[in-house]
């Protein structure tokens, strides 16, 4: 069989031939994992403005109580606004009290965020529960820029 232009592998900068496994390997991590800028002081002293987080995907029943978490803002009026909080409460978890939200025991299918600067945060305590369906993925280290 003879290779055209259209159907040749992809070549590593060596000119080998890269194993199909190997590349679909590659795809399936970035297509999990993706980099985030945080933007504003909501988890400062925690985070920084600027500072670049790696996250990865995960469903909602990847989240533990303390991660930090990316997730669709319920409230904003600006289509993919993002926001960076720290999960306080996961499904079965009490909800902390002073916030205000219905009910002892956080819901399935939702979360309680903060942020580690509750003066300069938009969280839990303005738009209740994080419904899960927000949630983008977790922060698995801050990036060295």
């Amino acid at each position: 069989m003879s290779w055209s232009a259209s159907t040749a592998p992809p070549v590593d900068s060596r000119g080998r031939r890269v194993p199909a496994v190997l590349r679909e390997c590659w795809a399936a991590i970035f297509r999990r994992r993706w980099v985030a800028v945080v933007d504003g002081r909501s988890m400062e002293p925690t985070l920084s403005e600027g500072d670049r987080l790696l996250i990865r995907r995960c469903a909602p029943a990847g989240v533990r109580r303390g991660d930090i978490v990316v997730a669709r803002e319920p409230l904003s009026t600006l289509p993919g606004r993002l926001v960076v909080k720290r999960a306080v409460a996961v499904p079965g978890d009490p909800v902390p009290p002073r916030l205000g939200l219905a009910g002892d025991v956080v819901p399935e299918g939702a979360l309680v965020v903060l942020g580690d600067n509750p003066d300069q945060s938009r969280d839990s305590r303005d738009f209740g529960y994080l419904p899960a369906s927000h949630l983008l993925g977790v922060a698995v280290r801050t990036l060295i820029t």
